[in-house]
């Protein structure tokens, strides 16, 4: 495995195209106890929205990228509060769609010594009903890339059929590239269903993220990165994350690990997106595989140290020096 910030020599590697980028998902209304209290030991809660891919969005649009939003909610107030965020964030939102028969999905974050644990309240939503013909919005015809998750075809034959239909769109018809973040939650999955359809879709991506724990949890306990490699040959380029230790991007020129930048922790909830957002983000300035797996760090940092699922960024001048640093320097913490 490469050092850090060090890539195999050849040409120069393959990155997406520059444009507009469109995250299809759902997003729903989400209730936590304020930390450090749990649940059932609370006496108020406070409301936010999470959802993987509208994460995704908002990051990527504080990085300033021009980015859509595609999903439905309920004609609902929780609906209306969905909408309302992630637009105050600066994605476009005009494509989601208000379903007047079905409700927005709800979470419940429950905090606790052993982690936080996540109860979700989506079977039946809006969202759940979205199918390919998703796909006929007018933004994917301008998009450079096309977000989502493994997430979305946890929650209905319709929306399995929909990331299909992205996913297996052979890449030489495609008119954008296609990312896809594996995000595996058991709690969505029917036991022993999740890790071939999962494997699958990846494979189809042109960039594919997954944590190292749970491709462990899916598809073998003693998997190294390199393992994964070799499992997710199809992506140009595979992303696997090692929690709080470091990311390694792999692709045909080989591989190369940056480690995680040091910080607080609140809740890690939305670490994953923030930091898909990040690494799209530099992949989209055009900067090499260590920059951008930098400012994939540097975004998920400002996701764990928030209870909710967006955090704010630093500023510009920060983020820069940050990208800057020599490689023994990389990983101290912001303002040291």
């Amino acid at each position: 495995m490469r050092a850090v910030g060090e890539e195999a020599s050849g040409a120069s590697p393959w990155r997406p195209p520059r444009g507009p980028v469109v995250c299809l998902g759902e997003t729903m209304a989400a209730v936590a106890p304020a930390p450090p209290h749990s649940l059932d030991g609370t006496e108020s809660l406070g409301l936010s929205v999470a959802g993987a891919e509208s994460n995704v969005a908002m990051y990527l649009a504080d990085l300033g990228l021009s980015v859509s939003w595609l999903s439905a909610v309920g004609d609902d107030a929780l609906g209306r509060r969905v909408r309302a965020t992630v637009a105050r964030a600066g994605v476009d939102v005009s494509g989601v769609r208000t379903d007047p028969a079905r409700p927005t999905g709800l979470l419940l974050k429950d905090p606790g010594a052993a982690g936080t644990r996540v109860h979700y309240y989506r079977t039946g939503s809006a969202a759940s009903a979205l199918g390919p013909g998703l796909l006929d919005d007018e933004r994917l015809g301008d998009a450079a890339l096309v977000h989502l998750t493994g997430v979305t075809p946890a929650l209905s034959p319709s929306c399995r059929a929909l990331v299909e239909a992205v996913l297996r769109t052979p890449r030489e018809r495609r008119t954008h590239a296609v990312s896809f973040d594996v995000n595996h939650r058991p709690a969505l999955w029917p036991p022993g269903t999740a890790a071939p359809v999962l494997r699958d879709l990846a494979d189809l991506a042109d960039i594919a993220f997954v944590g190292l724990d749970e491709a462990q949890d899916l598809w073998g306990a003693d998997l190294t990165g390199t393992d994964v490699r070799r499992l997710l040959s199809g992506p140009r380029i595979l992303v696997v994350k090692d929690g709080g230790r470091g990311a390694t991007a792999f692709t045909a020129r080989g591989a190369c690990t940056v480690p995680a930048l040091r910080t607080e922790v609140v809740e890690p909830v939305g670490a994953g997106d923030a930091f898909a957002a990040g690494f799209l983000a530099g992949l989209s300035r055009g900067t090499d595989l260590t920059r951008a797996l930098r400012l994939g760090h540097i975004t998920a940092a400002s996701a764990l140290k928030v209870v909710g699922d967006h955090g704010p960024l630093p500023d510009e001048d920060t983020i820069a020096a940050l990208l800057a640093r020599a490689d023994q320097d990389w990983s101290t913490p912001v303002g040291t």
